[in-house]
């Protein structure tokens, strides 16, 4: 018995010695496999500076108003519409790597400015979801202290004025509290491997909705360095974010809502691991039109700009156009750019072969992009506000899901690049 004993002892401990060295070798441990696929020399700031990497698109949220929305429209929570993790699967499907969240800021508009814990915990499920569907995310800030989400339909007349916020580019203590809701967010968020930026305001606009003025110029000549002036804020924010994250990328754009237009007045701040962006709807009177019989098209010659002269709007004219973006680029050192918004309504003639054009541009010069956007399977949203949702096809007057288009097909053309994901990444 004692020499059975002994013999299996031995047994034992030469088992334990042989799993030990394949456990320190890698070459028969469960998690070796996973190890081996994993890409730990990518960075979140090489998804960004080292060519297109990021392919994917926008999803929008907002505060429900029961007594604008009804409680249908954008669904009953604090915030809509309700997406759902088959939402995020699906666009994962497709082949898109990244949400670009354009959400409510965590702090609240009005004084105390102070944290909206439900707005807080809809952004936390939205992580969750898009985290299980193996795709990267940006959080976008709409809203935040002195800023309310009304700032976005000037002209529009469902909603009272008094609605309307915007205390930021009026207040220093709005201003101040932007810094600490964008700290906290640092700080919440910091660690969490699926995010891979944060953009600091959707759209910047004080130039509107303070003074009316859409000439830059004009702006900057009168109201430069003001607390209406973003390139005095931006720097304060990132300059704040750094204090608590250092690795995380921050996005930022432009006043004129980051048009194009004004990108060459947007002054880049001194933080590490910036990259700045543009959203890009131009020509407005293509992008954006109602659908008639005398639309526009693309390819096609008409006034683009209203200045009262035609333009002849094709691949040579978008080249031109979207040049603004890689000038800006070489003549700040080559600082990464970003596209985090544009798009077509779904039913304009040439749609799909405008954005063909337009994102062979942005791989050209090897930017990320998302484009506007991807919506939620909630119908009452769905099929009432779809002008931009590609999955809709290009009949107008259809409000539901297609199987394919010649838009689908553009998109899911370039989705297919996508090779990073969460899955396979691990950030050094």
């Amino acid at each position: 018995m004692n020499t059975i004993k002994r013999i299996l002892i031995c047994v034992c401990f030469l088992t334990a010695f042989l799993l030990l060295c394949c456990d320190e070798s890698g070459n028969n441990n469960d998690n070796s496999d996973d190890d081996n696929n994993t890409d730990d020399t990518v960075t979140k700031w090489s998804l960004w500076a080292e060519g297109t990497k990021l392919r994917g698109i926008n999803i929008w949220q907002r505060k429900v108003y029961k007594e604008l929305d009804g409680n249908e429209f954008l669904g009953s929570a604090y915030c809509g519409p309700p997406y759902t993790q088959d939402d995020f699967d699906r666009l994962a499907a497709m082949g898109a790597n990244y949400v670009n969240i354009s959400h409510p800021g965590l702090y609240t508009e009005k004084p105390p400015y102070q944290l909206d814990v439900q707005v807080e915990a809809n952004l936390d499920a939205l992580l969750e979801m898009i985290e299980k569907a193996d795709m990267f995310a940006v959080i976008s800030f709409r809203t935040g202290p002195g800023r309310s989400e009304f700032t976005f339909y000037y002209g529009d007349d469902w909603f009272s004025k008094s609605y309307l916020n915007e205390n930021v580019w009026k207040l220093q203590a709005a201003q101040d509290a932007w810094k600490e809701m964008w700290k906290y967010t640092a700080q919440k968020y910091k660690d969490n491997a699926i995010i891979v930026g944060y953009d600091l305001m959707v759209e910047p606009n004080s130039e509107e909705a303070i003074y009316n003025l859409w000439d830059p110029e004009i702006f900057y000549n009168r109201y430069k360095n003001t607390l209406a002036d973003w390139n005095q804020l931006h720097p304060k924010i990132a300059s704040t974010i750094r204090e608590v994250d250092l690795d995380t990328p921050i996005l930022i754009g432009g006043q004129g809502y980051s048009s194009i237009e004004w990108l060459p007045y947007l002054i880049p701040n001194a933080q590490e691991k910036v990259v700045y962006t543009a959203h890009q709807y131009e020509p407005f009177v293509y992008t954006h039109q109602d659908y008639s019989k005398n639309m526009k098209s693309y390819p096609g010659t008409w006034d683009a700009d209203w200045d009262g002269r035609a333009d002849t709007v094709n691949n040579t004219w978008m080249g031109e156009f979207l040049g603004a973006i890689s000038d800006f680029s070489d003549s700040h050192s080559s600082i990464p750019m970003a596209v985090n918004e544009f798009g077509v309504h779904r039913f304009v003639p040439g749609a799909a072969q405008f954005m063909d054009d337009q994102i062979n541009k942005f791989e050209e010069f090897g930017i990320n992009y998302a484009h506007w956007m991807w919506s939620s399977s909630w119908l009452p949203y769905a099929s009432e506000i779809d002008e931009f949702d590609m999955m809709h096809g290009t009949d107008p007057n259809n409000h539901t899901n297609v199987t394919t288009s010649a838009l689908i097909e553009v998109i899911k053309k370039y989705w297919a690049k996508n090779t990073d994901k969460p899955s396979n990444t691990r950030f050094k």
